[in-house]
């Protein structure tokens, strides 16, 4: 069970916002979009990825002290990768591109028929 940012009391995942001092703990009213609070009186995006490499569109930017899009660039980028074998990938990718193999080969076939006549 996650801590309110402010008051330091336990608050359910989903909830919106703290029962005990009301403070907003999801943005835009939304259970899914987690809402980041700069702790130590600096602004999140001294610390922000996006802000470092200029892609932020924050509004609040370089200022902002919530932020929804908020990345620390502290943290590594995780690369999300396959859950399945390479040789299930090959099969997968074969399956979804069986038509143009069989395309293909009817191509390739045509063009040996007529260099051979």
């Amino acid at each position: 069970m996650p801590d309110c940012p402010k008051c330091h009391q336990p608050v359910d995942s989903q909830a919106l916002e703290c029962p005990y001092c009301r403070t907003l703990l999801k943005a835009h009213g939304h259970p899914g979009m987690k809402l980041y609070r700069a702790t130590d009186g600096e602004p999140l995006c001294t610390t922000c990825a996006y802000h470092e490499d200029d892609t932020c569109n924050f509004p609040k930017r370089p200022y902002a002290m919530d932020c929804t899009l908020y990345r620390d660039r502290a943290q590594p980028i995780a690369v999300p990768t396959s859950g399945y074998a390479p040789n299930m990938q090959l099969k997968i990718w074969l399956s979804r591109n069986l038509v143009w193999l069989i395309l293909l080969g009817l191509v390739l076939l045509s063009l040996l028929i007529a260099l051979v006549r």
